[in-house]
């Protein structure tokens, strides 16, 4: 309302101001532009009013109150972005929060999963080396005694091979035949055996 008292006062300075314009009138005559002739003042003055009272109507009760909505509108749906932008910051961190808790918890457990699968497979193979120890001391026994027969086999044929050397030996080169009794006694006395 400030402004219309305002306009009406700008209105009343202006009409004493074209009342005194046809005095001003008489001295131009003929001169230059309509517009600016001062016969014509008040009509365009009685339009000018009616005009920007018309827009000013316009645009104070439709345009501007449809602009003040949109704006508002506006203001609203930005505060409402932003408040749901927040709220999605928050819940996003949360998730950040419960994923890494998540993670840190996946970590540790296969550690110790790590830590007992490891410990399992050292069992197993602490278990595995002693039953391979096991067979494998058992296979060397059976074969030192294996060994063992074989040596004495060997060592058996060794001297009957002694002793039929000997008597051969003794047959070619002596030309008797030694008994073989008294050959394997020989072949004793030359090893050092008693007996």
């Amino acid at each position: 309302m400030p402004i219309l008292k305002s306009l009406a006062f700008r209105f009343a300075a202006l009409g004493s101001v074209l009342a005194a314009a046809p005095a001003v009138a008489a001295e131009g005559e003929g001169a230059g532009l309509p517009q600016l002739d001062p016969a014509g003042f008040q009509p365009q003055l009685i339009w000018l009013a009616i005009t920007f009272v018309a827009l000013y109507f316009l645009m104070s009760r439709i345009a501007l109150p449809r602009i003040n909505e949109v704006l508002s509108a506006r203001q609203q749906k930005i505060e409402g972005d932003l408040a749901r932008a927040e709220s999605l910051k928050a819940e996003a961190e949360t998730v950040l929060a419960t994923y890494q808790k998540t993670m840190a918890d996946a970590r540790a457990t296969a550690q110790a999963e790590i830590q007992r699968t490891q410990a399992e497979l050292a069992k197993v193979a602490t278990e595995r080396e002693h039953a391979f120890g096991a067979t494998l001391a058992k296979q060397s026994a059976e074969a030192e005694r294996r060994i063992d027969a074989a040596r004495q086999t060997a060592l058996a044929d060794l001297r009957n091979v002694a002793v039929d050397l000997t008597q051969s030996v003794t047959r070619k080169l002596v030309g008797l035949e030694l008994p073989r009794s008294a050959a394997e006694a020989a072949v004793k006395a030359a090893a050092g055996e008693r007996g």
